[in-house]
């Protein structure tokens, strides 16, 4: 790492570039034969599979945002994370209305969207608060007074109901492996030895002799990945696609508490990034799965049959690379290759030999998704890769790639037309709203969350 202001110069770019390990290396890595290309795919048109009766009215868009800010608490390197989560409800019936009355208010059409987020601060390196011992386990018991807090209805379940109904369906595998979160800090006898750790509902105590508390919120591990000495970003990072994918499920199970699932025969959920869960809370995917599959069940009696419609759009990555590059740039093929209105559904062995190469045997994305991919070209020529979810077990099997396997692709399809933006290139108006109302600014924002910072600690 160089001092602050130190540049380096060009001589040790051309010692790298001549370097004999570095071109051997290079000559001995696998390179993709460009011939293979979405051609090898089921490649569905919009024409030819019927949609529903049921068009969504409404759509519901969730994204979050995270800022690492450094703190003065007296010890180096403080920083806390704030971490928002924005959903915006969009009216996408008025919407349509207006946009047959061109040019379209701008007053008129922010009346279509209402926005509402989480936002929290959580502490980083240095920071802790109260009683508690550590930066660590400042963070676990900030995490879970969080989530006691947040509900969409007063009176309704709250965001922690919601996940501990998930913790009941975590897979025992994970759960063998976790150790207290304070394992270590007590010549290793945090825990008996004799029990196996187990994580409980709500706010309980360690059983042994220190009686520590400890939350149902641990089995997330997110406090398993903190550096005690440095940033700590990767840490808010998890803990934001953590609340993106919670607050799926406590909107449906919020609408089935209050009896209003008959609600999403006309509702569609999009959010930012796959339908997936990675890092230390990986095992919520599994979790999300079955619950998505408990809900859509009941809500069929309530929409005549019809699944639910939940979307995950991914904005970059492999997966966006790899289509830009085949409508772009597949040779001898002219650019704009994928027809409009085209969708492509992925199966296991084209992601493992042209995106995610892998030998294994284990399906892509086995442990993580909760559902699964397609490539989709709109009717203006965006190219979008989405997510829908495993709501049965026929969904899950990437061996093959059906219409059948993707519920409400025909739906999805026509969403996606009407939702793509011309403000950003392949690009959904629902995603950029939500993404408005989460983000905070890097340079602005962060000296504005500095000085509040400072003056809260002041006056702690």
């Amino acid at each position: 790492m160089p001092y602050e202001g130190e540049f380096a110069g060009y001589e040790p770019l051309r010692r790298v570039a001549n370097t004999e390990r570095i071109k051997t290396l290079l000559g001995r890595s696998k390179v993709r034969d460009n011939k293979q290309s979405v051609t090898h795919l089921p490649k569905i048109e919009r024409a030819s599979i019927e949609p529903s009766k049921y068009e969504p009215s409404v759509v519901i868009a969730i994204d979050g945002s995270t800022v690492p800010v450094e703190v003065e608490t007296g010890y180096p390197g403080s920083e806390m994370g704030y971490v928002t989560v924005a959903s915006v409800f969009i009216d996408l019936a008025k919407a349509r209305k207006l946009d047959e009355q061109r040019p379209v208010n701008p007053v008129e059409f922010r009346k279509t969207q209402s926005p509402e987020s989480i936002d929290s601060a959580f502490p980083g390196c240095n920071v802790v608060v109260d009683a508690e011992i550590s930066a660590k386990s400042s963070l676990r018991k900030v995490l879970y007074e969080l989530m006691a807090s947040v509900r969409i209805f007063e009176d309704g379940e709250s965001l922690l109901d919601t996940y501990e109904a998930l913790l009941a369906l975590k897979p025992d595998i994970d759960e063998d492996t976790q150790r207290c979160p304070y394992y270590g800090l007590y010549d290793n006898n945090c825990v008996d030895n004799k029990q196996q750790f187990r994580n409980q509902k709500g706010a309980y105590f360690c059983r042994c002799v220190y009686g520590r508390p400890l939350y149902s919120t641990d089995a997330l591990r997110v406090h398993e990945g903190m550096h005690p000495d440095s940033t700590n970003r990767a840490v808010f990072t998890e803990i934001m696609q953590i609340l993106e994918r919670l607050w799926i499920i406590h909107i449906l199970r919020s609408l089935e508490e209050k009896e209003w699932l008959a609600i999403l025969r006309s509702l569609a959920i999009i959010v930012d990034g796959p339908l997936a869960v990675f890092g230390h809370p990986a095992w919520l995917s599994h979790a999300i799965k079955l619950e998505l599959r408990r809900l859509n069940e009941k809500a069929k009696s309530f929409t005549d049959g019809q699944d639910i419609l939940i979307l995950g759009i991914e904005k970059g990555g492999a997966f966006v690379n790899h289509l830009i590059q085949i409508d772009y740039f597949v040779p001898e093929e002219k650019r704009n290759f994928i027809p409009v209105q085209t969708a492509y559904l992925l199966t296991d062995d084209y992601i493992k030999r042209n995106i995610v190469y892998s030998e294994s045997k284990r399906p892509y994305g086995r442990q993580t998704y909760f559902g699964r991919k397609f490539f989709y070209k709109t009717q203006s020529g965006a190219l979008l890769v989405a997510t829908l979810p495993f709501l049965n077990e026929t969904h899950e099997d990437l061996t093959q790639a059906k219409s059948s396997q993707f519920p409400r692709l025909a739906d999805a399809m026509a969403l996606l037309d009407q939702l793509v933006s011309v403000q950003h290139p392949n690009s959904l108006s629902p995603i950029i709203t939500a993404h408005a109302e989460a983000s905070i600014p890097l340079n602005l924002g962060k000296r504005v969350l500095e000085k509040m910072a400072r003056e809260l600690m002041r006056k702690m």
